[in-house]
């Protein structure tokens, strides 16, 4: 008896595997739309999800199996498993992969990670963006080349992925193509139909309201998305300018807008502003700017430098040497793994090849600051740069700018960015805000430590000034009453002169007289001259001429005592 083929059993014929397989496939896409169609619940899309798995373990290019495996992880926001699926289709890696490419072939590698980044700044003197023009031939090439094995579904589902990722500039481009060749399709499709095909069916009852279609949630997205990126490139083109108050409103706009933005996005924009706050002097806003970043991207090296610069800037030296040793083991453990944190489409604003120079001057960075630290080099923090005043402030100035820093940097209200923000992952939530809050106490006890400083200063100043202005009072209080002494001094002694001339020329004529009258008149003259002169001495001047007279009188002629009162010497 000759044996069967391997696709006969007995008398029965057999069909050959690859039906078989996919007529499983299909049954198991069958099961999964059903599910599906069936409840919006997680769980049941889960379940669906996982019979999409098993038909493509059978068939791994079933294209029917592929939408559906995409559409169901981009409602379970799953973002991120979708941008890994498709990340052959993303735009800024197409990019990096023909840069590379190029780069190679002429001899120069190139790490393809590095020519991720289309927008860049830090250590740039300037910001760059990209030419979306370049970009959408890129897409479209590859488009056309693939057109009939891709499906037009991959544009709109990755689209909506990268735009929850933050990845808004791909997002822009892949929707827009997306919505292009379904346009395209539709009206191909239309061309074909007859009048009849149009039946009053396929139209709702008046009253009746219309299901959000993909095609106007794509159109709201991208809407949003070209908002989103026209104030960006504004803010940036302010900052270029040397415009930081207008970058800062524009960056404000993004990340206090009414409706969210992505984690990515809205870290990459906190960067942005504290960069611009940096630039206007501005230190405790970009300090807490940085906070924002970290906490939504602890890996993200860019904000720890900054952030250790503006440390530096402020002369507190144990924080910037954190920060500092902080990016030392990032740089180490990119080093370890052979590659830059994060997912091959995430952006980072340095190349691998630029990691061995700066841990090297970092590490002879890090080992000044610790010698510095530990000279006692701690306690001379700028509080001034930190509040923003100048030297020689005044308490209603120092008051003011410390009500507006409490105000703004409150621990309570550290965590309110959070809820502007669009999580891919929701578990992501819980560490955001334990980051944010530590850090914005941090900041929140800086600045406090810094207004009392800068109060007992001011208060000290002020003592200082008030005893200076207390001595300068009482010293010419003192030149007055000198002033006042000397005026009564001279008015006085102008009236014992007068006194002293009269009594002169009474003696004068009286020698002049007989010597009959000269003995009663010398009584007489005496007398008055004793009365004039205690009057002058209870008074309290200095009469010197009274000196001058008694000699006068103890000549020959005048030999008879005349009673002196000599108290008024020793005044």
């Amino acid at each position: 008896m000759v044996a069967s083929p391997p696709f006969f059993v007995g008398c029965g014929e057999k069909k050959p595997w690859w039906i078989s397989n996919k007529k499983i496939a299909e049954k198991c896409i069958r099961d999964a739309k059903t599910l599906i169609a069936s409840t919006q619940e997680p769980n049941e899309i889960a379940s669906a999800l996982a019979l999409v798995e098993a038909a493509l373990a059978i068939s791994p290019r079933f294209e029917l199996a592929l939408e559906l495996k995409a559409r169901s992880l981009l409602y379970l926001r799953c973002f991120n498993d979708v941008a890994y699926m498709l990340q052959d289709h993303i735009p800024s890696l197409k990019m990096s992969y023909d840069d590379s490419s190029s780069s190679s072939s002429s001899g120069s590698f190139d790490s393809s990670k590095e020519q991720i980044r289309l927008i860049s700044y830090g250590d740039e003197p300037k910001f760059k963006c990209f030419c979306l023009s370049d970009l959408k031939k890129k897409v479209m090439s590859s488009f056309y080349k693939n057109c009939n094995q891709d499906g037009q579904w991959r544009y709109l589902v990755l689209g909506q992925a990268c735009s929850h990722l933050g990845l808004m500039e791909d997002a822009m481009v892949l929707l827009q193509t997306g919505k292009r060749l379904t346009t395209d399709a539709s009206r191909r499709e239309s061309i074909c139909w007859s009048d009849d095909s149009f039946s009053f069916a396929k139209f709702p009852v008046s009253g009746a309201t219309l299901p959000i279609t993909e095609s106007e949630t794509v159109s709201q997205l991208l809407s949003h998305i070209k908002l989103l990126l026209r104030r960006k490139a504004a803010a940036i083109a302010a900052h270029d300018a040397g415009l930081y108050s207008e970058a800062i409103r524009h960056f404000s706009k993004i990340v206090d807008g009414r409706r969210g933005a992505p984690q990515g996005f809205m870290a990459a924009c906190y960067m942005h502003r504290a960069s611009a706050y940096r630039s206007s002097g501005r230190i405790a806003e970009a300090i807490a700017d940085c906070n924002r970043t970290l906490a939504l991207d602890p890996s993200c090296i860019s904000a720890l430098r900054t952030r250790a610069a503006l440390f530096e800037t402020i002369r507190c030296l144990p924080d910037n040497l954190h920060d500092l040793e902080h990016l030392k083991l990032l740089y180490s453990s990119i080093l370890r793994d052979r590659k830059l944190p994060g997912p091959i489409w995430k952006r980072h604003h340095v190349g691998y090849r630029e990691i061995p120079g700066r841990l090297c001057s970092l590490a002879t960075k890090i080992q000044e600051l610790q010698k510095r630290v530990a000279n006692g080099e701690t306690g001379n923090v700028d509080y001034y740069a930190l509040i923003g005043l100048k030297y020689g402030c005044s308490r209603s100035e120092l008051e003011r700018a410390h009500l507006l820093l409490t105000l703004r940097h409150k621990p309570d209200k550290s965590t309110s960015f959070i809820e502007r923000c669009e999580f891919a992952d929701e578990q992501d939530i819980d560490s955001v805000k334990d980051r944010a809050k530590m850090s914005a106490l941090l900041l929140y006890r800086k600045i406090q430590r810094g207004y009392a400083s800068l109060m007992a200063t001011i208060k000290d100043d002020e003592a200082a000034e008030k005893q200076r202005n207390k001595a300068a009072a009482a010293l010419q209080l003192m030149q007055q009453q000198v002033q006042i002494n000397k005026q009564q001094q001279s008015r006085t002694e102008t009236y014992s002169t007068a006194a002293m001339e009269r009594q002169v020329q009474k003696i004068q004529e009286l020698q002049r007289s007989g010597p009959e009258t000269l003995d009663s008149d010398v009584c007489n003259t005496a007398s008055c001259s004793t009365n004039v002169t205690n009057a002058t001495a209870f008074k309290g001047a200095f009469c010197r001429e009274l000196a001058i007279a008694g000699n006068l009188l103890s000549q020959p002629a005048f030999n008879r005592p005349i009673p002196v009162k000599y108290e008024a010497l020793s005044c």
